[in-house]
């Protein structure tokens, strides 16, 4: 009889425990409190902070920081597409010189396969409509985007086969995106999504971690969602967005532009123009290297960018200097686009010339892993060389001398290099100044960049006659740079 009452005891609390609805805590209570199965699309507004990811003015500083006055994003899952708005204007940082902050529109959207931004066409006039431009590189991250969103977590858990584990917050929900991305979440006791974890490639930092902390769930409207969004990557906040508005199923149509959709990328062009006896301007695209022929070995000035644009340049120098190995690569600073190549210098044998404050950093870096995009320095793990400086520093084959100073003072970068020829007097420089095209009107107010950078070629004394900007048309001559920034040549 005793066994009778307790099978029967068990029997209601099974009934019971199912009339109530899955666990507190994992990932079917959390679909249903945040309505994940009833949600085919969901727009969500605000305002906060952006901050830009790999231009940090030292490696031992975040990112630099945009204060955003409006911001909407509007989700499909269905597709999956998304379209983020946002109005911001970079902080001005007290004690930091840099140029006076515009307001800053960006559209970017995402469908499917492609991705692409709206902006008026470069060289266009004021008031121009804007034109779809293809950003292909950034599917990657602007879908990762759309996942880690709390409704669209859930729903790729519950698509993509999740597997869940019992935590002290509730649950840890995993699962992997198209074989590749894989994102891990935590669902606390409340149903809510708390944190969303995935990795993307970076050509600096490997295997990249972006997290997405949500808090202050509310009710927008009969729709739960965070009132509060911190997003970090590489270590320190891409956003923060205190949430204002939320509308669950709305209509997000973002058809593929023609022009998106048979957009084909150009391949890496690198065309070499001899600048003087053995000193070549490897140009082509967007960003710019030198290089230089010394007694028995070669010197590139910046690895741009990423690996294939750094296979494109060194093949290029080889063909443009046979048979002499690249000893040595000297790196401008530490940002991302002007440092995402150095690897394969690594990989080539080169010695990296850079300034003291970011030999740490990039070793950090470098020992991550690279499972997602493994490069040539992945494969072949060479120990990384470096020379540094803090100052000044010298190369010298006994013939030519290559000076590499800091141009002291800027508000770009702490540890920034311009390299300067004294033979040829030819300085080498990048994102100090870069010269406008023919057409185009000089800013009407320099930028403190460049009214710095002849601070210090003044300062140094050096005799500079021409100008390899590593941004821009091509080469330019002193005297431009001087009628740029309004400086006579006595001044």
């Amino acid at each position: 009889m005793r066994t009778l009452t307790a099978l029967a005891v068990g029997a209601v609390m099974t009934l019971a425990s199912a009339a109530c609805g899955p666990q507190a805590g994992t990932l079917e209570a959390a679909a249903d409190v945040l309505g994940a199965n009833t949600l085919t699309s969901i727009e969500y507004s605000g305002t906060g902070r952006w901050f830009q990811f790999g231009q940090a003015p030292s490696p031992t500083l975040p990112w630099p920081q945009f204060d955003v006055s409006s911001f909407t994003a509007a989700v499909n899952y269905a597709a999956p597409s998304a379209r983020v708005q946002m109005t911001r204007m970079q902080t001005v940082e007290p004690g930091r010189l840099r140029p006076a902050p515009v307001e800053q529109r960006p559209v970017q959207l995402v469908s499917g396969a492609y991705a692409w931004n709206l902006a008026a066409p470069a060289g266009a006039q004021p008031g121009a409509a804007p034109a779809p431009q293809p950003q292909p590189v950034a599917v990657e991250e602007r879908t990762m985007e759309i996942w880690a969103t709390p409704q669209g977590f859930l729903k790729a858990a519950l698509a993509n086969s999740a597997t869940s584990q019992p935590s002290n917050e509730g649950s840890d929900v995993s699962f992997t995106v198209g074989g590749k991305n894989r994102y891990v979440g935590t669902i606390n006791l409340q149903n809510q999504v708390a944190r969303v974890q995935t990795w993307i490639d970076n050509p600096i930092l490997g295997d990249t971690l972006v997290q997405t902390d949500f808090s202050d769930y509310r009710d927008f409207g009969g729709v739960m969602f965070p009132a509060h969004i911190v997003r970090t990557q590489g270590g320190h906040p891409v956003l923060d967005l205190t949430v204002s508005g939320v509308t669950a199923n709305p209509a997000v149509d973002i058809p593929v532009p023609d022009a998106v959709r048979n957009f084909t990328p150009p391949a890496v062009r690198v065309d070499a123009q001899k600048l003087a006896n053995g000193v070549y301007y490897m140009t082509g695209g967007s960003h710019h290297s030198v290089a230089v022929d010394q007694t028995d070995h070669i010197v590139v000035v910046e690895g741009p960018q990423n690996e294939e644009r750094s296979l494109a340049v060194i093949a290029k120098v080889k063909e443009t200097i046979p048979n002499k190995p690249i000893r040595y690569l000297i790196n401008s600073h530490v940002h991302f686009d002007h440092s995402g190549g150095l690897r394969s210098y690594v990989d080539e044998g080169a010695t990296i010339v850079t300034h003291q404050s970011n030999q740490a950093y990039y070793e950090k870096a470098w020992a991550a892993p690279r499972t997602l995009n493994p490069d040539r320095l992945a494969k072949s793990t060479k120990a990384a060389t470096f020379q540094t400086f803090t100052d000044k520093h010298v190369l010298t084959d006994g013939k030519r001398s290559i000076e590499i100073h800091l141009i002291a003072g800027s508000g770009h970068n702490d540890g920034f290099a311009m390299v300067y020829f004294p033979a040829e007097k030819i300085l080498v420089e990048v994102d100090a100044w870069a010269p406008v095209a023919a057409n185009a009107a000089p800013p009407a107010v320099p930028s403190p960049f460049a009214v710095n950078l002849h601070e210090n070629i003044l300062k140094l004394k050096l005799d500079v006659r021409r100008i390899a900007a590593l941004h821009g048309p091509g080469l330019a001559t002193i005297a431009d740079f001087r009628n740029a920034i309004g400086v006579k040549a006595t001044d």
